[in-house]
């Protein structure tokens, strides 16, 4: 299959969900799950300070040139007027039919000279673009170093909580920089010099930086010495991913681009082992576009510019007004969360394990939501979150079912008949939530 073009793996498949679906969980990070116990990790970005370390599991893009912002005005739904050397933003790309490819940040460091960082599927799209439009850029594209087994060409570090800012004051040499949200500025930790973006995550302020990979440990070294007066924790790869839920952000749903007559020469270019994502959770159809995402439920609409042309533009300006769907939070029922835990013991069959803080068993999670035995929508990212002590999920439901207070159920468990390696025999059950907003806490960043 590693020879395959995406487009050659799907016709022997013969469908996209036979590609996709129960192909388990990879490895996400080169880190450990965690450093000193995930639950303190947690509480570290409510109470003092958190230190992540970002630098495995993400792909960075390079693209440099005098068309490099006119290839991104021309498959992103953002607004770049105005867009300087300094900034970053949340970089959204749409298909032909108006639904999610997929989402990175995006850096401008100079001028013509753009990074962007995030998962796979939005650059490997502008970088088809790229090679194959009448474009004059250059690309440099990084896998994933988890995936490679090469080291990263930059580290990449966060701080956050209430005391991060205090922290990078006491790390930085000289003065902190006044940045706003989502601005950054070179600055110097220990003599090396990082670019530091003013970021945040869980709703708790923060900072992102980054530099080359080789002065990774010494700023790493500088950071935890000047936070260690606020006791800063480092997170693990459990309480790092569990932050997601309450930010209200949505990772890794199935990108768009398996299905439209008007990529098909993007999955013919397409390796296969890029344009995998394994598919699991109770909800189940054989539809892959069923499983596609808009960039308007996402909770991207205010990011949308439909003062310039992009690729979807059409299908979402009829969706921006009327999304079917809306993001929420679901606040699982404490009571059925622990009959969960409880089927481990005593005889019978046991329902699905429930491994905390983050029960992952597939990369693009979908779990069934029911409204009287109705499916009114999907639940994707969900985390245990000591700070709150519940059990949350972020969720797409029917707008109808979208209000705070609504109550619904999930069902927990793997389609029928699906063979996931990463889960275990189980029956499925029922598992009632409430709808609550999202993002889920006061953003405080």
């Amino acid at each position: 299959m590693s020879d395959q073009s995406l487009a050659a793996a799907l016709q022997s498949a013969g469908s996209p969900v036979s590609l996709l679906r129960d192909l388990g969980l990879a490895r996400f990070t080169d880190l450990p799950d965690e450093y000193t116990h995930w639950i303190e990790e947690q509480r570290a970005w409510r109470e003092s300070v958190a230190l992540a370390d970002q630098s495995y599991h993400m792909t960075d893009l390079r693209i440099e040139g005098p068309d490099a912002l006119e290839l991104y005005a021309d498959y992103g739904v953002n607004d770049f007027g105005g867009f300087d050397v300094g900034q970053a933003k949340q970089l959204v790309v749409a298909n032909p039919d108006g639904y999610l490819i997929g989402d990175a940040i995006l850096f401008h460091l100079a001028d013509e000279q753009f990074l962007s960082v995030g998962a796979a599927a939005a650059h490997n799209w502008l970088v088809f673009q790229a090679e194959t439009g009448d474009y004059d850029v250059t690309t440099e594209r990084q896998a994933r170093p988890v995936s490679t087994g090469r080291d990263p060409n930059n580290f990449r570090f966060q701080v956050q909580g209430p005391d991060a800012i205090d922290t990078m004051r006491a790390a930085v040499d000289g003065s902190l920089p006044d940045l706003g949200f989502f601005e950054f500025d070179a600055v110097t930790i220990d003599g090396r010099e990082v670019n530091l973006l003013r970021h945040g995550m869980a709703g708790e302020p923060g900072y992102e930086f980054w530099g080359p990979y080789e002065d990774g440990e010494a700023v790493k070294d500088a950071v935890r010495a000047a936070g260690e007066e606020y006791g800063i924790r480092r997170l693990g790869s459990k309480s790092y991913q569990s932050a997601n839920v309450v930010l209200g952000w949505i990772p890794l749903p199935v990108p768009a681009i398996y299905e439209s007559d008007e990529m098909a020469a993007f999955r013919e270019w397409l390796d296969v082992r890029r344009g995998l994502l394994s598919i699991g959770g109770s909800y189940d159809s054989s539809d892959i576009r069923d499983y596609y995402v808009t960039p308007v439920e996402m909770g991207y609409g205010h990011i949308v510019d439909f003062d310039h042309d992009f690729v979807g533009k059409e299908a979402l300006q009829r969706e921006i007004d009327n999304p079917d769907r809306r993001k929420v939070t679901l606040v699982w029922d404490e009571a059925d969360v622990v009959d969960v835990h409880a089927s481990l013991f005593g005889g019978g069959d046991t329902q699905k394990y429930m491994d905390l803080p983050v029960p992952r068993s597939s990369a693009a999670h979908y779990d069934s939501v029911l409204v009287d035995d109705e499916v009114v929508g999907v639940s994707k990212w969900m985390s245990y979150v000591y700070n709150h002590r519940e059990m949350l999920s972020l969720a797409l439901v029917d707008v109808e079912h979208a209000e705070p207070g609504t109550e619904v159920t999930l069902v927990w468990g793997e389609a029928g008949g699906a063979e996931n390696p990463s889960v275990e025999r189980h029956a499925p059950t029922e598992i009632r939530a409430t709808v609550a907003p999202a993002p889920y806490t006061e953003d405080k960043r």
